[in-house]
């Protein structure tokens, strides 16, 4: 049940993202849709009553955070990486959502589990320092200026992801446009939670040693865009 609190949040928020359907699913996506999302959906409303582990069958030792995980070949290739972990993926668009679940089924991954939606009504219902890592990975840049207002990464938001990491906890940002990239600097470098890890140009141009590549990073270097990828630990 939405309360006043969350609903004025509801209110007061600028979506950070653009639609959330591009095209009519087939039949078979809509009866993964319909049959193994309900499954493995997160439901911010129950999230008090349990412990976060207690999402996931089988014993996990943390718990990671995929915003926006888009096409989810990270959010899979993390999971199936590191089985003793749980994920959390959110995103709002449906036909990536409809791609995690194709592969979280296909591959029988049961450490991932999934908010088709905004992020950060999830981030309000998440137990405190319960997150060991987050990604947010080429965020939706609203380029123009009277729309970059609406980017994910902002003090807020960094305010929220601190309530809910642990400390030492890492976050992961990567971007291909360079104003995003100082909006993310902007943020994080005075933000007294987290810390920035860079100590060279190499830091942020090269990417982590478990990246798997994505679409996005693909049609960057395609386009002439060189990725950003930065790294944060929560103080």
């Amino acid at each position: 049940m939405m309360t006043v609190e969350s609903d004025k949040h509801a209110r007061d928020e600028l979506r950070s993202f653009g639609r959330k359907r591009a095209r009519k699913p087939s039949p078979r996506q809509q009866t993964l849709w319909d049959a193994a999302l309900p499954r493995l959906r997160v439901d911010p409303a129950t999230l008090a009553d349990n412990p976060l582990p207690s999402l996931f069958p089988a014993p996990v030792t943390e718990v990671w955070l995929e915003i926006g995980f888009g096409g989810a070949e990270h959010l899979i290739h993390q999971a199936a990486a590191n089985p003793d972990v749980g994920l959390i993926g959110c995103e709002p668009f449906e036909d990536g959502v409809i791609k995690a679940l194709t592969a979280i089924e296909e591959r029988g991954l049961p450490n991932v589990r999934l908010h088709p939606d905004d992020v950060r009504p999830l981030l309000r219902a998440l137990p405190p320092a319960s997150l060991t890592k987050v990604f947010v990975l080429f965020p939706d840049p609203w380029p123009k200026a009277r729309h970059a207002k609406r980017r994910l990464v902002s003090k807020t938001f960094l305010d929220t992801l601190a309530r809910v990491m642990l400390p030492g906890a890492e976050l992961r940002v990567a971007t291909d446009i360079p104003a995003y990239a100082r909006t993310v600097l902007e943020a994080a470098i005075p933000h007294p939670a987290f810390r920035w890890t860079a100590t060279g140009p190499a830091d942020w141009r090269t990417p982590w040693p478990d990246w798997p590549g994505t679409r996005y990073e693909a049609k960057a270097h395609r386009e002439g865009r060189r990725p950003m990828f930065f790294t944060f630990h929560r103080v």
